[in-house]
């Protein structure tokens, strides 16, 4: 199997692969398939899927979004996970019994990924709840960076106790501003001072564990005139300073936040020198079949690390540990509240 891939990850229009998109994904220059929430039914349809994807390309890298609460795009027929703050709630009751909670939701989401043939989850959130930002809100563990830093911590652990990578977003931080990079471009006015005393820790903390990082479509003019994804200031920080080796994936380059950076094509090119390895482009398969040409004959050398390497466990039998029954019914339970 080959251990390069190209720079570009897309998504699917539906829950099955259609012929063209079978065509699509034997461009030299795909590196992947991520899948929404309009991909998915339950967790038998998402393996099948994901089955009739490596028919046609093996080595792709295939993700999802699960973090867990208002991000969890596959529902049925796995765990239904709480959202991280409900998480970090538990650690003003016991700090221990909260951190071990976070390590075992990250070791089930892990195993439950891996079952339906899942390579990733975008997850962990390192981005710190400043009470301000809807996006990020209740995805973040904590409005204290320090306790971030260790559930967050412990979720990756239980990812890797699964045998699964364990990517952070958004950085450097998307928890200070209030508008959504979805919709926007968002700028945080914060002093580099305020952002190392604060957003930066658990990144900073974190980065040498990490398989992946995915960088803010926000910008931080007191740092650099670009937003994250797009700046070598930043990036270059992540490698040189924090001491990150894994693989940087841009969000998705079809946001409103990324499209200061300029036509499709251009924003892969500025993303790829600033220091992405991976480029996510969705919902927009014109610009994503843009960027497949611009990204023609390029490879990420990075991403192919990531696929899961472990053998596959097979849901039922993942249903059948004592291990995963008690911690389904508690997730669940707090899913609920």
């Amino acid at each position: 199997m080959s251990q390069t891939l190209g720079p570009v990850m897309l998504d699917l229009e539906g829950p099955l692969l259609r012929e063209d998109e079978q065509q699509m994904l034997g461009h030299p220059a795909v590196g992947g398939v991520i899948l929404f929430g309009r991909n998915v039914e339950d967790a038998s349809q998402v393996r099948e899927l994901c089955q009739s994807i490596r028919r046609v390309r093996p080595d792709l890298l295939l993700a999802i979004d699960q973090e867990g609460g208002r991000v969890q795009r596959l529902r049925q027929g796995v765990t239904r996970l709480p959202s991280m703050s409900r998480l970090g709630q538990e650690y003003s009751l016991s700090p221990e019994d909260a951190r071990r909670l976070c390590q075992d939701t990250g070791w089930l989401l892990g195993m439950e990924m891996a079952a339906c043939w899942l390579d990733i989850s975008f997850a962990p959130v390192l981005d710190v709840d400043s009470g301000i930002s809807s996006v990020i809100g209740d995805r973040s563990f904590s409005g204290d960076p320090e306790i971030v830093s260790v559930l967050a911590g412990a979720f990756v652990s239980g990812l890797h106790e699964a045998g699964m990578c364990a990517i952070g977003k958004h950085f450097p931080g998307h928890g200070g501003v209030a508008a959504d990079s979805h919709h926007e471009l968002p700028e945080d006015p914060r002093s580099m001072e305020s952002l190392r005393s604060h957003d930066l820790i658990p990144f900073c903390e974190l980065a040498p564990r990490l398989d992946g990082m995915m960088p803010a479509h926000v910008l931080y003019p007191d740092f650099d005139h670009r937003p994250a994804g797009f700046s070598p200031a930043w990036l270059g920080m992540l490698r040189e300073s924090f001491g990150f080796k894994g693989t940087i994936f841009s969000d998705d380059l079809s946001m409103a936040g990324a499209c200061s950076a300029g036509a499709p094509a251009e924003r892969a090119r500025q993303a790829l020198e600033a220091g992405c390895d991976t480029l996510l482009v969705c919902n927009d398969r014109q610009a994503a079949l843009e960027v497949l040409d611009a990204c023609q004959g390029q490879v990420s050398r990075r991403t192919g690390k990531l696929r899961y390497g472990r053998a596959r466990p097979d849901l039922d039998a993942l249903m059948a540990l004592p291990r995963w029954r008690r911690l389904h019914a508690r997730l669940e339970s707090m899913a609920a509240d």
